[in-house]
């Protein structure tokens, strides 16, 4: 996928990959910016109950609205690629991150403070 244009995201490299979809940082062409695009693995595309999974995490996504998460922008599909566009976010990886231990108390508190929204 890296390369191609789904609808009007590029696809720029690959982020990351789980057992319902790989995340691919991509650029949004109409508006110029950088975004996270979630999208199902072409072997699940045909399970409707895989699909109806995919789409309530992208409701659910959507209505939860934290300084510590992404903003869900969209679910469509295009190309014969189901995918949800989101807010990238960057940042060291959770799974690195918790590999290094617990957070100290004072780090946490600095992480949430400085991740805090206006």
């Amino acid at each position: 996928m890296i390369g191609q244009t789904i609808s009007h995201y590029r696809v720029l490299e690959k982020l990351c990959q789980g057992g319902m979809g790989v995340v691919y940082k991509a650029e949004n062409t109409k508006l110029e910016r950088s975004v996270a695009l979630k999208s199902l693995p072409t072997h699940l595309l045909d399970d409707e109950d895989i699909r109806k999974r995919f789409e309530r995490e992208a409701r659910s996504a959507a209505a939860f609205s934290h300084a510590n998460g992404c903003t869900v922008y969209e679910i469509d599909e295009a190309d014969g690629t189901t995918f949800i566009a989101m807010e990238l976010l960057e940042g060291e990886p959770l799974n690195q991150k918790i590999e290094q231990g617990p957070l100290k108390l004072a780090e946490a508190l600095v992480k949430l403070l400085s991740n805090r929204r206006a």
